[in-house]
């Protein structure tokens, strides 16, 4: 039987037992045991940290044999004496003491567990996600989870210190278009009938603006049935916000408070302010992405000039079809990218696109060329000078449409900045990205489509273009990107119910439609809104940024595996057809 709690009272955490001599109690989880026969030391864990528990033979002998039986990952409460430690540990908080224990309690045994909890980092993923519960008594993952605690905190602590209120909106609401696909709730009291769960709060923050509340935030749960990733889950928290009477330098400036307040707070870091800006053109121009690691170097060069007057069809086809030819020089990189290697970045650039990859390696005194022979006399030097590479160097280049050019060597360039280590781990570069473009060609039905959800207010030059040339509207709309990795979007929204409606037309949707999908909001529109707009903030994201992490498994819970099922606890999983009926569901066998 296991013993009680009866009598004492936990007076510190493990990882804060002071140095000073004192009687403390401490209760956690056996992480490791050392019996030397007549000594034994046991380190005990929590949240905070260790401390070293010690029974010799100053130890009552009851409690020295209750220590004997005593094994990882049991949960103890022990009383006792601080105490200098002989043997200092460095490496601990509180590596300077010990407790020489006089009362030792086992609260619950464990059995032997499916791994060491203490190093689940080299245990397979599926085994750790099958026993989340244990895997996340593992100090890193602790830690991760703790500090996303401290961002949360310090955003609400933020935003109702900058006149911010925190309003709930509902998780059952109803199903519109924002994107991805909805989850879908089945109602019981409504057969037939479905709510979704929310993809954001984007409407509901948007009419609380209407409401009069001005300022708006809400630490809000997200749901996305879409594809996963390692920075993307089918259940997410963003720092969801909305303000009135503000433009989007007002919004900018806001969340650039909150960003250095932040990092100040929870890794003791300065953010420069205000953060660099590139609008959408230039970020992909220059990096082949909207969410460039702006980390490293090794820009995009347009040498489409030098390429449109050469004899190679491959590079002045591309310029007379209306592409481009575009190039990345790697510095000091010829050693590194072999002839195999530059075969694999190829394979790597078809997969994604492209037709091929020509590049130049400079090791010997003359440059190797995969296009040499269609080269004139002088015709490569001038373009190795353009674009200022030298001996040792690699070039790689891309000759197509704009479409593939410049994402293909936005990737090429990634790739090669980490096999290259180009990448400054300890920099923490925030980027805002502007005047994104508000539709996009879809290639199969030829139909221009909304790159944003339809209440984005475009650029007020760009209005004139939304019917002539879609192509040309730009949206007041912007993201701030960290190290490459999109952390929010926002937008100011349309107040002008006659353009809004407008918008939806565009858009493929008849009065009926809009009606039926968002005739509440129109009507709300119709008794007048303040200027408005808002950003919702990937608090996940930020989250394993932070704490330094690949995937935000690290930084959740209980995360979702790729197929957006849960290991340890099985979910989703067959229900009683008792309950399906309640529900009105049939349900198909594939």
């Amino acid at each position: 039987m296991n013993d009680t709690m009866k009598g004492l009272k936990r007076t510190h955490y493990c990882g804060e037992v002071p140095n000073d001599e004192q009687e403390v109690v401490v209760c956690g989880f056996t992480d490791r045991v050392r019996d030397m026969g007549n000594l034994i030391f046991i380190n005990l864990r929590d949240r905070t940290g260790l401390v070293q528990l010690t029974f010799n033979d100053e130890t009552d002998r009851e409690i020295f044999a209750k220590a004997q039986t005593v094994r990882a990952e049991d949960v103890l409460m022990a009383k006792g004496e601080v105490k200098k430690r002989e043997s200092v540990n460095d490496k601990l908080k509180t590596g300077q003491i010990e407790i020489h224990v006089t009362d030792l309690r086992v609260l619950s045994r464990a059995e032997t567990t499916p791994f060491e909890v203490t190093n689940s980092d080299k245990v397979n993923e599926e085994l750790k996600l099958k026993y989340r519960y244990l895997d996340l008594r593992n100090p890193r993952l602790q830690n991760n989870i703790i500090t996303r605690h401290n961002i949360a905190k310090v955003a609400r602590d933020y935003f109702y210190e900058n006149g911010f209120i925190e309003i709930e909106t509902p998780m059952f609401m109803k199903s519109t278009p924002e994107g991805a696909r909805d989850y879908l709730v089945p109602s019981r009291v409504h057969p037939g009938k479905f709510y979704a769960l929310p993809q954001s709060p984007q409407i509901y923050k948007q009419l609380l603006m209407i409401s009069g509340f001005d300022r708006y935030i809400q630490l809000a749960r997200c749901f996305r049935d879409e594809d996963l990733r390692a920075d993307r889950q089918p259940e997410f928290t963003q720092i969801d916000l909305e303000m009135s009477f503000v433009d989007q330098e007002d919004i900018q400036e806001c969340i650039e408070g909150f960003v250095s307040r932040l990092f100040k707070e929870v890794l003791g870091k300065d953010v420069t302010l205000p953060l660099p800006r590139l609008t959408f053109a230039d970020a992909m121009n220059r990096y082949g992405s909207d969410k460039p690691d702006t980390r490293f170097g090794m820009e995009i060069q347009d040498i489409s000039d030098w390429a449109g007057k050469t004899d190679f069809v491959v590079f002045n086809g591309a310029v007379h079809n209306g592409g481009s030819v575009r190039a990345v020089v790697a510095k000091n990189a010829a050693s590194v990218y072999t002839r195999k290697e530059i075969d694999k970045l190829t394979e790597h650039a078809k997969g994604i696109g492209a037709k091929g990859l020509a590049y130049v390696r400079w090791v010997e005194d003359a440059p190797s060329c995969s296009f040499a022979k269609f080269m004139k006399e002088g015709e490569l030097e001038a373009m190795l000078a353009a674009v200022g590479a030298e001996k040792g160097d690699v070039v790689i280049i891309v000759a197509d449409k704009d479409k593939v050019t410049l994402p293909t060597l936005g990737a090429l360039r990634l790739i090669m900045g980490k096999r290259l280590e180009l990448i400054d781990e300890s920099k923490y570069n925030f980027l805002w990205i502007t005047e994104m473009p508000f539709f996009e060609l879809d290639e199969e039905t030829g139909k221009w489509v909304a790159m944003h959800h339809p209440f984005t207010m475009p650029m007020e030059e760009c209005i004139e273009y939304l019917e002539s040339d879609p192509g040309k509207v730009r949206a007041k709309a912007w993201d701030l990107v960290l190290n490459g990795v999109e952390l929010s979007s926002g937008s100011m929204r349309i107040t002008d119910c006659a353009l809004q409606e407008k918008m939806f037309e565009l858009l493929g949707m008849g009065k009926e439609e809009i009606e039926q999908k968002f005739g509440f909001l129109v009507d709300a529109y119709k008794y007048a809104a303040p200027p408005h707009g808002g950003m919702g903030i990937g608090l996940d994201r930020i989250a394993m940024i932070i704490c330094g992490t690949q995937s935000l498994r690290d930084v959740t819970a209980f995360p979702k595996v790729q197929n957006a099922s849960e290991l340890m606890s099985q979910c989703p999983a067959v229900v009683d057809e008792s309950q399906l009926e309640e529900l009105h569901i049939r349900t198909v066998e594939e």
